[in-house]
């Protein structure tokens, strides 16, 4: 007997595609209040298993404290300032309204009031592009744009732990765990290495021997491949 496809226990939702150990679930966001001046100092830097760059924790001077991505170069007893009136100090948060040009910013709302959702990925930066009377263009670290209302706020820097990816993970046990705390499935074995109960690509001769394109209203046991694909193969120049 078979078992259900990545794709089945995804969309059933099974814990092992829904939920994020506890251990490494801290509440990354803002604890301040955009309609007062607020100043808050870095008192901690954690090297936080569940995230990719490293966290700073903040004391508000309400004592109050929050969590935050950690900028490169930033460093315990720096100040981090929120309010109406921009400062330009690493970490501060800002409008986008208040951004300057050519200043790499991260931890970006998509929308006003969301904490940020855009650009938090270690040694990610992005930059103002273009400004309007209502919005700002933003060039990702893609190299994509995207246009946000100037209420939204971000953080002034780039993210901490650029050279996260350039160690090597030297064994299979490391990439576990990091796997683990990110609640991703490892290892990813191929539909190709499968037997034919498992997968439809499966069996003895280690390739698909079928078509890759599915169609987009096949069942659940067989949509793998090319979904709904427009088009697949090479180009033909000219």
């Amino acid at each position: 007997m078979g078992k259900p496809l990545r794709q089945q226990r995804r969309g059933k939702g099974t814990i092992a595609y829904t939920k994020l150990p506890g251990t490494y679930d801290i509440s990354v966001g803002y604890t301040s209040d955009m309609n007062r001046e607020m100043i808050g100092e870095v008192v901690n830097l954690i090297n936080h298993t569940g995230h990719t760059a490293p966290l700073m924790e903040v004391l508000y001077e309400d004592f109050t404290r929050g969590y935050l991505l950690a900028p490169e170069g930033i460093k315990i007893g720096d100040k981090i300032h929120i309010g109406p009136q921009p400062i330009y100090t690493l970490g501060s948060i800002v409008k986008l309204a208040d951004t300057p040009e050519g200043i790499p910013i991260y931890n970006i709302e998509s929308t006003p009031g969301d904490g940020g959702k855009l650009v938090r990925s270690a040694g990610c930066a992005a930059y103002v592009s273009t400004q309007f009377e209502k919005t700002t263009v933003i060039t990702l670290p893609s190299k994509g744009t995207i246009t946000l209302s100037n209420s939204c706020r971000a953080q002034l820097g780039s993210i901490a732990g650029g050279g996260m990816a350039e160690q090597p993970l030297v064994k299979a046990g490391k990439n576990h765990y990091i796997k683990h705390a990110l609640n991703r499935l490892w290892p990813r074995n191929r539909g190709v290495k499968m037997s034919p109960v498992d997968h439809p690509f499966g069996g003895k001769q280690h390739h698909k021997g079928k078509s890759s394109m599915t169609s987009r209203n096949a069942p659940p046991g067989r949509k793998v491949g090319h979904i709904a694909a427009r088009r697949v193969g090479r180009k033909k120049k000219g």
